[in-house]
């Protein structure tokens, strides 16, 4: 008999708390990360070449050092870290030099927010709960990088992958079998499309970071969603594409990143997946 009763209103709103705390987070990850991976290659080039590097040494990882202004080098306080609520009391300026902070800063702690609550909303209390909320904020923070540096860092895609699969391991979204299959099939179909399109055109048409989400997504949602994943991010993807060169938003010759087009379409099909795949089914 089960004692222990979860107020479903309760985990939502603790679930947007919590994700408005992570999108403060996450916005150090995609600042800091691709700074990190550039310097990680500069410095392993340099030993393979044997040459000096001028990269600096100071430690720079997610904890250190501590956030500070880009322009003036303020140390900003917890005062001034507060997710949204200092953005609006400092009038979206630095407390020291004036210099604006970009409005996507509270943006992406807003996005985050709602994001996990709406997550908290579908699965409720629980494991898959916990599940789907670290691949939500993985897949917001891999887009937002993605669109930066046209870059799927493999030190968010690969452990989400091997997440995916330890999740299923009970069953928790599809059977082990399932996962893994989707896992394989979800990095080949890109793979295959990829070596497909350099042959006939000479270029290349994605990045293999694209094959390694859509695997990843395979291993969280199992291989029957991957069809319609693709369905919908192509369809979207190319929409949008298409809108930007015609409004000469976009430079046609400019690649367009995949990877928040994949990932909007494999968190929707998180939060409805079956009705998803009965829709395409149908189609």
């Amino acid at each position: 008999m089960n004692y222990f009763i979860v107020e479903p209103n309760a985990v939502i709103i603790a679930a947007a708390i919590i994700g408005l705390l992570v999108g403060s987070f996450l916005n150090v990850v995609i600042y800091r990360l691709p700074i990190m991976m550039k310097r990680g290659w500069r410095r392993d080039c340099a030993e393979l070449l044997e040459i000096s590097t001028n990269i600096p040494q100071e430690k720079f990882d997610l904890i250190l050092p501590a956030s500070r202004c880009p322009n003036c080098s303020h140390a900003i306080t917890m005062l001034e870290n507060i997710p949204i609520i200092s953005y609006i009391l400092l009038r979206g300026r630095c407390s020291a030099c004036q210099q604006k902070i970009s409005i996507r800063y509270p943006i992406i702690e807003f996005v985050s927010m709602l994001l996990a609550a709406v997550t908290a909303w579908k699965f409720g209390y629980g494991w898959p709960l916990l599940g789907a909320l670290l691949l939500t904020w993985s897949l917001l923070a891999a887009s937002i990088i993605d669109i930066d540096h046209q870059l799927l860092p493999d030190n968010i895609v690969l452990p989400l992958l091997w997440l995916g699969i330890l999740f299923n391991l009970f069953g928790t979204y599809v059977d082990l079998e399932t996962s893994i299959i989707g896992a394989m099939i979800g990095y080949l179909s890109l793979w295959s499309v990829y070596w497909a399109f350099k042959l006939l055109t000479g270029k290349d048409g994605m990045g293999y970071g694209d094959f390694k989400l859509l695997s990843a997504l395979g291993a969280w949602l199992g291989w029957e969603a991957l069809p319609g994943i693709i369905f919908l991010s192509s369809l979207v993807g190319a929409i949008i594409g298409i809108s930007l060169v015609v409004l000469k938003i976009q430079n046609r010759d400019k690649p367009i990143p995949f990877g928040p087009f994949l990932a909007t379409a494999g968190w929707l099909h998180l939060m409805w997946g079956e009705s998803l795949v009965n829709l395409w089914i149908g189609l």
